[in-house]
C-alpha cells in the first residue's frame, strides 16, 4: 500500500465534486505545462466513466467548471460511459433536480458550457439532446439551449461554405 496519498486524478475529481477551486488550482499548478494539464483533465474519470466536466456539471460546481473550461485543449463534449451523456446533459439534469426558485441561478452552468463550445445537438444513448431533458416548466433553459443549437447549426453551415473558399464548387449540388 502506498503512503503517497491521493493521485492528481483523484484530487481533480474530488475538486469537481466539492467545487473546491483551491484544490484544483494546486493540482493544476503542480502539473506545470498546458499539455500535462490537458492530458490529466481529458483522461480523468471516476469509476463509472464520468469525466471531470461531468462531475462538475452534475454537482453544480460553477467555479471549478469555470476554471476547467479556461484550460487549453480541454474536450468540452466528452461522453460518459453509462448514458453517453455530455457535461451539458449532466448540467440540465442538475438544474432539473433543483427547486424552480433556484433555476435562474443554475442556468449559468449551462451558459458556461455553451459559451465554451459545448454542442447542444449531441444525443446520448437514449437519443436525447440536452434540450429533450429540460423540465417542461423551465422555458428559459429550453430557450437558451434552442438558441445555442440554432447558432451552432447556422455557424456550421457558414463555416462549411467558407472552407470551400474561392476554389470551391460554384454549384450547390454535388
Amino acid at each position: 500500500m502506498s503512503d503517497e496519498g491521493a493521485t492528481p486524478r483523484e484530487l481533480v475529481l474530488e475538486a469537481c465534486r466539492r467545487n473546491n477551486t483551491s484544490l484544483l488550482s494546486e493540482v493544476l499548478t503542480s502539473l506545470r505545462t498546458p499539455e500535462k494539464i490537458a492530458e490529466l483533465l481529458n483522461n480523468a474519470k471516476d469509476g463509472v466513466g464520468n469525466h471531470c466536466l461531468h462531475l462538475a456539471a452534475s454537482y453544480g460546481s460553477y467555479e471549478v467548471l469555470d476554471t476547467l473550461l479556461d484550460q487549453e485543449n480541454l474536450e468540452v463534449d466528452p461522453l460518459d460511459r453509462l448514458e453517453r451523456d455530455t457535461p451539458l446533459h449532466k448540467a440540465v439534469r442538475f438544474i432539473n433536480s433543483l427547486p424552480a426558485s433556484q433555476w435562474d441561478a443554475a442556468h449559468s452552468i449551462a451558459d458556461l458550457l455553451i459559451d465554451a463550445g459545448a454542442d447542444p445537438r449531441i444525443r446520448n444513448k437514449a437519443k436525447l439532446k440536452p434540450m429533450d431533458l429540460v423540465d417542461p416548466k423551465n422555458a428559459e433553459l429550453r430557450y437558451v439551449l434552442q438558441k445555442a443549437e440554432y447558432s451552432m447549426t447556422v455557424g456550421d453551415d457558414v463555416v462549411v461554405r467558407d472552407a470551400e473558399g474561392p476554389t470551391g464548387s460554384a454549384s450547390e449540388s454535388e
